[in-house]
């Protein structure tokens, strides 16, 4: 459902006021008043953080974001606060980043933790978002959607709940009994709640969903508000890995699978050991000089859609932040144009665009006319337009990821892993002489198509062998954005740009071809109409640089990204898909990061963010039925052929 943004509007007194819902956002005596007493002590806050690890508040409506600006700033002030605050919050209207800024400007002593909020703020798309705040001590998960719809995909477990959102008169969907069910669903043992809402049916609807709730003093000339504890057992989940093992562990593979989770876990507090068989980091399909980081929306906004917008939102959120700390990742959000094949195709791109309804700074249609002034040379059709997207060298990205995590990450390169063992609640990683290159509680393979070596991992992954070249170019020159269609041809990078790339499975060849450079021409020159034909001999296929690489690739075209798992028992054949991937034994304290194709920009971020918040207990990045559709359990409970599907 496209997300529609909230109107800036304030009654005559001046408050922040909502016209479709005939309500205050905020009490009109002191918003940030009310936030503190209704939310932050109705939870018995700050005290029930004191001393935790990690605490987390879920939230029914977002609005402006004043209960997380005051929940972050107390917790900031704090001396004894938790390690980390998640705050997970849904909003089916929120603001734009420019209205969030005048709405902000009210609250001057939040004016810092506002602006952070601000710079982070994702493109209003729907589905999950994941924002990084306070150096990674601060996670926002925000929901933009339906609450009901949110709640029921969001996998978190909640400590505090804060039960805000017009009068139930004004928005009855917000407090009806399903969303109180979903909370339940998502509380975690002697989780509290409170709201300002006394009404009947609220206190009743809460009561049937298991929570017992109290009347206590309200705020301003609002004499009453609500108090609640979960007053049955919640829902059992297993214990996060790293309340028992120590936070340490193997990560095999550097390329940006394996240096971006190291990076994540890094700064949760692991302790990393690096392992890859090459002398350096991105030695592999990681080394190319330019790749595409961009979403693939569908007429549906089907799985693909919606995990390709999520990975490429959250990668350039941290690509931005980790350029902000100074470090020397080398990446530009200059826009990519993807091209129709011809007029039939632009016309289904067309239907996309409107269908989504997407904000125009992520996702809009241009005609070939705009295009072509785009790039700044003519293309063959028109098509879609991502602004906010480009290509990023993916060594520096390594570079910079393990530059981020600092002396947490232990590199052990050069050395090969013959054989991965288990024994004393480790794992252990063995060369080909059976000598112990370094063991730890959890090891997570992200070795690219080398996976395949090891026995645990029982996955369909194929190798797609991919060559790319490489044409002398200077800067500013034509194509000044990425242009795609059926291969990609970047603007300038460090005096070259990369054409590609060919797409081959199960083709071992490490070396170049130049029947490869004439199949990433033609596809340039369908691309670029005359591009080619006008340097001539400068574009000699026999003549050309260029790189191979071989991409670990999975037949679903999806990620593989979590626990590995064990032979699927007879008797899981008839469960549920849900029940089955719930229930499936796994490897203890096993993970994979693979079947990323030739989408590992896209994915790698926010599979670092996933793995490494699965295994602290964090919210997830993603919603339920995308955990599900990625887990690499679906190919023991449903056995895939071996080809991969053409990227």
């Amino acid at each position: 459902m496209p997300i529609l943004p909230a109107r800036l509007e304030r009654s005559p007194e001046g408050l922040l006021y909502s016209g479709s819902f005939g309500d205050f956002y905020h009490s009109r005596d002191d918003a940030l008043g009310q936030a503190r007493t209704v939310f932050l002590a109705g939870n018995s806050l700050p005290q029930r953080w004191q001393g935790r690890e990690r605490f987390t508040i879920v939230e029914t409506g977002f609005g402006a974001g004043l209960n997380f600006l005051a929940t972050w700033a107390a917790w900031r002030e704090d001396a004894r606060r938790s390690t980390r605050l998640h705050f997970v919050s849904c909003e089916l209207h929120p603001f734009t980043r420019e209205d969030l800024a005048l709405i902000h400007a009210a609250w001057p002593d939040l004016a810092t933790l506002a602006a952070e909020l601000r710079a982070q703020w994702p493109a209003l798309a729907p589905g999950l978002h994941r924002l990084n705040l306070d150096d990674g001590r601060v996670t926002l998960t925000l929901h933009l959607g339906d609450a009901a719809e949110g709640l029921a995909r969001i996998d978190a477990r909640a400590d505090a709940l804060y039960l805000d959102g017009f009068a139930p008169a004004k928005n009855p969907a917000l407090w009806s009994e399903r969303i109180f069910h979903l909370l339940a669903g998502l509380a975690a043992p002697g989780a509290t709640l409170a709201t300002w809402s006394v009404a009947g049916e609220v206190r009743e609807g809460l009561r049937r969903a298991g929570f017992a709730t109290e009347k206590a003093p309200g705020f301003g000339t609002k004499w009453q508000m609500l108090r609640g504890r979960l007053a049955r057992e919640a829902h059992a989940r297993s214990t996060p890995q790293a309340d028992s093992g120590g936070r340490h562990a193997l990560v095999i593979g550097a390329g940006i699978a394996g240096c971006t989770v190291a990076e994540r876990l890094a700064e949760r507090g692991w302790a990393v050991e690096l392992i890859d068989r090459a002398p350096a980091p991105a030695s592999g399909a990681s080394g190319n000089l330019a790749g595409v980081l961009r979403p693939l929306p569908s007429l549906d906004d089907n799985r693909m859609s919606r995990l390709t917008r999520a990975g490429s939102l959250y990668a350039w959120r941290r690509i931005h932040q980790l350029q902000a700390r100074g470090l020397a990742l080398h990446a530009d959000d200059c826009g990519v144009l993807h091209l129709g094949r011809d007029t039939a195709q632009e016309v289904k791109m067309r239907a996309v665009v409107e269908r989504l309804a997407l904000p125009t700074d992520h996702l809009r249609f241009v005609g070939v006319d705009e295009a072509a002034e785009l790039a700044g040379c003519a293309v063959a059709n028109g098509g879609w337009w991502f602004a906010g997207s480009g290509w990023v060298q993916p060594p520096s990205l390594c570079a910079a990821s393990l530059e981020a995590a600092g002396g947490r990450v232990r590199g052990h390169f050069g050395q090969t892993v013959a054989r991965l063992g288990y024994g004393g609640g480790a794992w252990h990683a063995h060369g080909p002489d059976g000598r112990t290159i370094a063991s730890a509680p959890v090891a997570i393979l992200a070795p690219g198509t080398g996976i395949a070596g090891f026995e645990q991992a029982r996955l369909p992954v194929v190798s797609a062998r991919g060559q790319v070249s490489h044409l002398a170019s200077t800067v500013g020159s034509a194509p000044r954005v990425v242009v795609c269609r059926g291969g990609y041809v970047s603007p300038a990078v460090d005096g070259l740009r990369c054409a590609g790339a060919t797409f081959a499975v199960d083709d071992p060849d490490p070396d170049l071809r130049p029947e490869d450079h004439t199949e990433n021409l033609q596809r340039l020159a369908a691309m670029l109409p005359g591009f080619v034909a006008t340097r001539g001999v400068d574009l000699d296929p026999a003549r050309l640089d260029g790189r191979v690489g071989f991409r670990p690739a999975s037949p679903d075209r999806l990620p593989m990204i979590g626990a590995l798992p064990l032979p699927a028992p007879a008797a899981l054949a008839d469960a549920t898909p849900a029940r089955r991937l719930d229930e499936l034994a796994r490897h203890p304290g096993l993970y994979a990061l693979s079947g990323y194709g030739a989408r590992g920009l896209v994915w790698s971020a926010l599979a670092a963010e996933l793995l490494a918040s699965e295994l602290e207990g964090d919210p997830a990045p993603l919603e339920r039925d995308l955990l599900g559709a990625i887990d690499p359990a679906r190919f023991v409970l449903r056995p895939a052929g071996k080809t991969a599907v053409r990227e």
